[in-house]
């Protein structure tokens, strides 16, 4: 996916040295530690965010153990879906319940309200879920994503098993080490890059992010932002933070040239 994100680009001739302000969230955050990699002198600024350089088990064996056959029941939810349109046949859609694991039972089927409420438990924090809709159209924002959700299951054409299946093993598989990020660091120049953690992610937890920042060097210019009491998608949860911390990176960076 680097190289696809580099023909583009590269087509698009942002070729110039010190052109390109690359903004990587969760498994976008590891396309874009490879695509510093490849072209680090093309770099004007790196934002690292809720992402790792490895994924590492930081909650114990059961849980870990728990989150990943969660992430197979998924795929059935996509499989599920080709066959329907409607809500009711989500039902069907098989889902690893916690007290199965945990009993080394077999799996259960969990109604769709839990399994939407579980997808934003692990997405999300409580406080935002909870907070009015920033848009005004629904209760809250966890009503606003349960109902985008919904009919994001439904468009079988633009979220295919085969999408979720290549996205979960590039994931899985993505591997930089603490050699590596050096290189990137040393490359691309740390006082150019910046990491982004929600304290609360459940998706990829913050010591993943503290691991990053410190092998990226942020006692030596690594910027690192630790959000507290948020989630995995800080761009929805902090938009004006966010907002602010990609200015200000852009502008330092702009000011190196």
């Amino acid at each position: 996916m680097a190289k696809d994100t580099l023909e583009v680009i590269s087509h698009l001739e942002w070729t110039l040295p010190r052109q390109l302000h690359v903004v990587g969230v969760s498994m976008g955050g590891m396309i874009a530690q490879e695509l510093a990699l490849m072209i680090p002198d093309r770099i004007a600024s790196l934002t690292l965010a809720s992402t790792a350089a490895r994924l590492v088990n930081t909650v114990g064996y059961w849980e870990n153990l728990r989150n990943r056959i969660n992430m197979v029941g998924n795929v059935f939810n996509l499989v599920s879906s080709r066959y329907c349109r409607y809500y009711e046949t989500l039902a069907s859609n098989a889902f690893i319940s916690e007290e199965k694991v945990a009993d080394k039972g077999m799996p259960a089927v969990v109604p769709p309200d839990d399994q939407l409420d579980d997808m934003k438990n692990r997405m999300f924090s409580q406080r935002w879920l909870d907070a009015p809709d920033d848009y005004g159209e629904f209760p809250t924002n966890g009503d606003r994503f349960a109902a985008m959700e919904l009919e994001k299951r439904q468009d079988v054409e633009g979220f295919t098993r085969k999408g979720f299946v290549c996205q979960a093993i590039a994931a899985g598989w993505h591997y930089k080490s603490p050699q590596q990020l050096k290189e990137l660091a040393n490359k691309v120049g740390r006082e150019r890059i910046q990491i982004l953690h929600g304290t609360l992610d459940k998706m990829i937890t913050l010591p993943h992010g503290e691991t990053l920042a410190k092998e990226l060097g942020e006692k030596e210019g690594v910027t690192k932002i630790i959000v507290d009491g948020r989630g995995h998608v800080l761009h929805i949860e902090e938009r004006d933070m966010y907002i602010k911390a990609l200015e200000s990176i852009v502008e330092k960076a702009e000011n190196l040239k």
